[in-house]
């Protein structure tokens, strides 16, 4: 098969692009730092073409649609994926280019598309167990939830090939740059805030968990035009206890604080206010970025088990394991 694969170059991406070539697929991936091109190429089990791209431009969409010439299924990875920033740029990463993909998926008549989309659209700073792809979804609570749930609309709507959409939580592993070097500069500089006593219910995704699906997705027969899955490891841990077990695999002292939410929320919304009236960058703690940590969140993944025949390989023990025994061998 011909794959073309936006955002290619990040953490997600690229453990998709090295997949693809190991199973022997023709890929081209799409994204817009060289450096971190060339990185993922040189990871690489098979030749893979680079696609320099940025979303949102006038020549975005001519490019992509070039690309996807002959291409047999497309992978919709690239997105701006993120707690706090401006409207423009969530808008350009997360909605013009899930238009462009549509574009070229019609003009070239692509045959599948699997879509990267995100379970934040749950959230409502509310304990929430068990979450359904169908239950009914609250109103956004950041511009990030507001334009992947934008995405997501056009694709139901797109007139297109066979959709896939996954919404995986929580994604760590070998090149997280987000996640888990987050909570591991917290570890070495001070004590962790725990919220709500630290009893907040947590899904994570090992990220080889994630790219089994976005496999099956390409291959399987599917049930309808559109189909929607959660992804998770399914294994609901207390955030207090992943804490105790991320320190002991990455060799961390872990030192705790806890504190009312009430008080971590009236913080979070004075700095995101200060944010808005200085340069707008991002604040150190936004109300978001807290509250997934203070709120219970887990997943039901029957759907993609029953539909895609889909289960997680790697248990959740076993990915924190691999991931800090990279992490260490990077010397971080």
């Amino acid at each position: 098969m011909k794959i073309l694969l936006t955002g290619g170059t990040g953490f997600v991406g690229r453990h998709i692009a090295w997949r693809l070539a190991a199973e022997g697929c023709e890929v081209v991936f799409s994204g817009r730092n060289r450096d971190a091109a060339d990185e993922v190429q040189r990871h690489a089990r098979a030749a893979m073409r680079f696609l320099p791209l940025e979303h949102g431009t006038p020549q975005a969409s001519a490019a992509l649609a070039e690309a996807a010439r002959g291409a047999d299924a497309l992978v919709h990875c690239a997105a701006l994926s993120a707690p706090w920033g401006s409207a423009e740029a969530f808008q350009r990463a997360n909605v013009a280019s899930t238009e462009e993909v549509i574009a070229a998926c019609r003009t070239q008549g692509v045959a599948r598309l699997v879509h990267l989309s995100t379970p934040s659209l749950y959230f409502d700073f509310q304990d929430r167990l068990d979450v359904r792809e169908r239950d009914p979804l609250p109103p956004p609570v950041n511009r990030y939830a507001q334009t992947k749930g934008m995405a997501e609309a056009l694709l139901r709507e797109a007139d297109v090939a066979p959709t896939v959409v996954l919404r995986p939580r929580a994604v760590f592993g070998p090149w997280d740059a987000t996640l888990m070097p987050r909570m591991l500069r917290v570890m070495r500089r001070g004590a962790i805030p725990l919220m709500r006593g630290g009893r907040a219910e947590l899904d994570l995704t090992y990220i080889d968990n994630l790219v089994d699906a976005v496999w099956l997705g390409l291959t399987r027969p599917l049930p309808g035009r559109y189909n929607l899955y959660n992804v998770s490891n399914a294994e609901p841990i207390r955030l207090d206890h992943l804490l105790e077990r991320v320190a002991t695999a990455f060799a961390l002292p872990l030192r705790t604080r806890r504190l009312p939410w009430p008080l971590v929320s009236a913080v979070a919304r004075l700095l995101e206010a200060g944010a808005h009236w200085r340069s707008g960058e991002e604040p150190l703690l936004t109300r978001y970025s807290a509250g997934v940590l203070a709120f219970s969140q887990t997943l039901d993944t029957s759907a993609i088990r029953r539909e895609l025949g889909w289960e997680p390989r790697i248990d959740l023990e076993e990915g924190i394991r691999r991931h800090a025994a990279w992490w260490l061998e990077q010397g971080r």
